[in-house]
């Protein structure tokens, strides 16, 4: 499902977010934003990263390509700051990158172009789906490139599985996700119901156990207790099939937040 390439540049830091992620080139002559598996949020923000993604691009929603990226700690020697030195260190080997949009800009409600209701309805759904905290009007993580609407950074999805373990695997797999009130395009999102459609559409039971398939072993290393990397990516898999039924939840959740307006 996905490539895997090899950083060949590293470029600089991009000092934005607690992960600081880095700017690399890559042996196909791409330019990468690298998700570091060694910053503060471990190998789980590049896993609900590539989870969160796919599903996103399944759905129709414009996400830069990620890829697997294999990182070598000498790419960054010769950053002065030790504080990305070690990080990069403490992320060699493989990693997680999306590719870089160059002149994109931050998306402003303000500023525009505003999403259409159809297109608004579906990334508010998606992210209740994907429980994603972190697209606010402070923080939108949303890109304007080439006159559309482009979505990145969800590391801070799938927030269950921080503690999740084999004693619990369905655990908040039915949560209707309150926090959808305080989603930036909340305000333009008035097709919720035919935005569930769509996504019940585009997710189907197999495409979400072959995106929590694609989790590379790497990334599992803190096992939460699961007796196998494969058992791992199965319970992924087994937690985003039940999040599916709860689908119709999280639309009632999102369409009583969209009333409130």
């Amino acid at each position: 499902m996905l490539r895997t390439v090899n950083a060949v540049r590293y470029v600089t830091p991009l000092r934005e977010g607690g992960s600081v992620p880095a700017l690399v080139e890559a042996d196909d002559d791409g330019l990468y934003v690298v998700k570091l598996r060694g910053a503060a949020q471990g190998a789980k923000a590049l896993i609900a990263e590539l989870v969160a993604g796919e599903l996103a691009r399944a759905a129709g929603l414009a996400v830069p390509e990620i890829v697997l990226i294999h990182l070598d700690p000498e790419l960054g020697r010769a950053e002065p700051h030790r504080e990305i030195s070690d990080l990069l260190d403490a992320s060699a080997g493989l990693n997680l990158a999306l590719d870089y949009l160059p002149g994109s800009v931050t998306f402003d409600p303000v500023a525009g172009p505003l999403p259409d209701p159809a297109l608004a309805s579906r990334v508010v759904l998606f992210d209740s789906f994907v429980t994603n905290v972190d697209r606010t009007p402070k923080n939108p993580n949303l890109l304007t490139w080439h006159h559309a609407i482009w979505l990145i950074d969800h590391g801070a999805s799938l927030y269950f599985h921080h503690g999740w373990g084999p004693d619990a695997p369905l655990a908040e797999s039915d949560d209707p996700f309150a926090f959808v009130r305080k989603h930036v395009l909340l305000p333009f999102a008035t097709a919720l119901s035919e935005a569930a459609a769509h996504l019940q559409a585009a997710w189907s039971e197999a495409l979400v156990r072959r995106v929590a398939g694609a989790i590379p072993d790497a990334f599992l290393t803190d096992d939460m207790g699961f007796p196998s990397p494969d058992a791992h990516r199965a319970a992924y898999g087994a937690w985003l099939s039940a999040r599916l039924a709860a689908l119709p939840s999280i639309l009632a959740e999102a369409e009583r937040a969209q009333a409130e307006l």
